[in-house]
């Protein structure tokens, strides 16, 4: 695979990590009327990551069919529900480093040449397509956070 889909996918856990230096009630508030709150995307983040360890990386083999990606919404909602279990901001941050290193680490083991279908989708995935669409899914993200906490 690319070193740059894995570094930038990787380079999300330092970006996230240094918002701990900020005052929690910054995390708090929607980033604007109607969105989540820096809180609920990083909680968004992590409950897509957690997704994707658990029922995608390891079934990730050549020629292999994963389980379709679940109703967004309802994934959403369920991901916002779910970060209700952390006690506060620095909580669910070590977490979502904690679980986005366990899946760069898995994503390193699997063999780059693999192409997978997810679904009943007839597109061939490779590792390397399949971390761009989330990296690129960060990078949006990111930018909503860095434009939130620089007003």
């Amino acid at each position: 695979m690319s070193l740059k889909a894995i570094i930038s996918y990787q380079d999300t856990t330092k970006e996230i990590a240094m918002i701990k230096e900020n005052e929690e009630y910054k995390m708090l508030d929607p980033i604007k009327e109607g969105k989540w709150s820096i809180r609920e995307i990083i909680g968004h983040l992590y409950y897509w990551d957690k997704f994707i360890l658990e029922q995608h990386i390891p079934c990730m083999a050549q020629g292999a069919n994963l389980i379709a990606f679940p109703d967004h919404d309802f994934h959403n909602n369920e991901g916002i529900q779910y970060i209700s279990n952390f006690k506060n901001m620095v909580a669910l941050i070590d977490e979502f480093v904690y679980t986005r290193n366990q899946l760069c680490e898995a994503i390193d083991s699997i063999k780059s040449d693999i192409r997978f279908t997810i679904g009943s989708g007839k597109r061939q995935f490779t590792l390397e397509s399949y971390i761009s669409i989330f990296s690129k899914h960060d990078i949006h993200h990111l930018e909503q956070i860095r434009n939130k906490l620089s007003h």
